[in-house]
């Protein structure tokens, strides 16, 4: 071999530079699409997991209620009024305790407005885009 020939293959050309930035790119590009799979897949088993235990919790919470439902009327019972009425009271305080939450949960969801400013604000972005400021505008 000659030198040129030896220079010719020491020298990086740069359709040989490009080439190997775009290989090197691509590469990096594929490692990082692999590595949020890997991520995106543990956060997601983990968040399941997380969903079900707090299901898990809600119905063993629901459970309890009922149990300590069963045994606020057995005090009554205890305290001497018959079964039917100790049963019958502990339904009606659910019964009140329903009847308040629908009250307040209607009263809170009749306060729900409109964002008007926003929506005035949001308005004005095209105006402002094209450089005719706002009533709102600093002057």
């Amino acid at each position: 071999m000659s030198t040129t020939e030896d220079h010719r293959f020491d020298d990086p050309t740069i359709g040989r530079l490009v080439a190997d930035a775009s290989r090197d790119i691509s590469a990096l590009v594929q490692s990082e699409i692999a590595l949020a799979k890997s991520e995106i897949k543990f956060s997601a088993k983990a968040g399941g997991i997380g969903a079900a235990m707090f299901m898990i919790a809600g119905f063993l919470g629901l459970l309890i209620i009922v149990m300590l439902s069963i045994a606020v009327a057995y005090f009554l019972v205890m305290a001497g009024l018959d079964p039917a009425w100790a049963f019958l009271i502990v339904a009606g305080a659910y019964l009140l305790l329903v009847v308040i939450l629908i009250i307040v949960g209607v009263m809170l969801i009749k306060k729900v407005r409109a964002p008007t400013k926003t929506i005035a604000t949001a308005k004005e972005i095209p105006s402002a885009l094209k450089g005719n400021p706002g009533p709102h505008a600093i002057s």
